[in-house]
């Protein structure tokens, strides 16, 4: 997806370890810490102090020399940075275990996802509310998000109609997919697409024990 913004300019991996920091500098705060460096974050996460300073870089903020970052900015300006302060609107495809388990999960809110709707075709779910997120038929989509207007789609379905889904998602308005099935589906460029498998993920896990 291209973009002129200063968000597209930070590498995908320094934009990854951005909620590391702030996971660490939120737990300071509670602790009652004020300022923070980045040799102290270094210490507390897999990642060098020169590292830290140069992913903090693309962030709108200003260290102080031997004192470090203003924790309370810090926090302000990376949860603004990530998007974690606006509310963003999501439905999801495929209300089945792991589905149903995103849904009923009110934590998302919290970094600026809402899952508006559920969609699938089982009718022992359609009709149902989970976490108070109705649960809606998948032919209904295109319809009720012209209401909606929901930009992100999640895919928990099947991974043999997880292409088939995908393009229907976009067709009916969907901008980004986060994509939680093992099939790497293909998407228009303008498109934004994250895959989360896992699957893949518990392979590494089984392969390095």
């Amino acid at each position: 997806m291209s973009d002129n913004s200063p968000h597209s300019k930070i590498p995908e991996p320094a934009l990854r370890r951005l909620p590391w920091y702030l996971s660490y500098v939120k737990l300071l705060k509670k602790q009652g810490h004020q300022q923070v460096s980045s040799t102290q974050i270094a210490k507390k996460i897999n990642v060098s102090a020169t590292q830290i300073a140069k992913d903090l870089s693309y962030v709108n903020i200003n260290g102080k020399t031997r004192v470090g970052y203003n924790i309370e900015q810090l926090i302000e300006v990376l949860e603004d940075f990530l998007g974690f302060k606006r509310m963003h609107t999501a439905v999801l495809f495929g209300v089945g275990s792991l589905g149903a388990a995103l849904l009923s999960d009110s934590g998302l809110e919290q970094y600026g996802l809402k899952i508006h709707a559920g969609f699938d075709v089982d009718s022992s779910v359609i009709g149902q509310k989970i976490n108070e997120i109705p649960v809606f038929h998948s032919d209904e989509f295109v319809i009720r998000n012209k209401k909606l207007k929901a930009q992100i789609g999640i895919l928990t379905v099947p991974p043999d109609i997880a292409q088939e889904v995908a393009d229907f998602m976009i067709e009916g308005g969907i901008q980004a997919i986060w994509n939680f099935t093992p099939f790497r589906i293909r998407v228009p460029e303008h498109i934004v697409l994250q895959n989360t498998s896992l699957y893949a993920h518990l392979a590494v896990i089984f392969n390095r024990l």
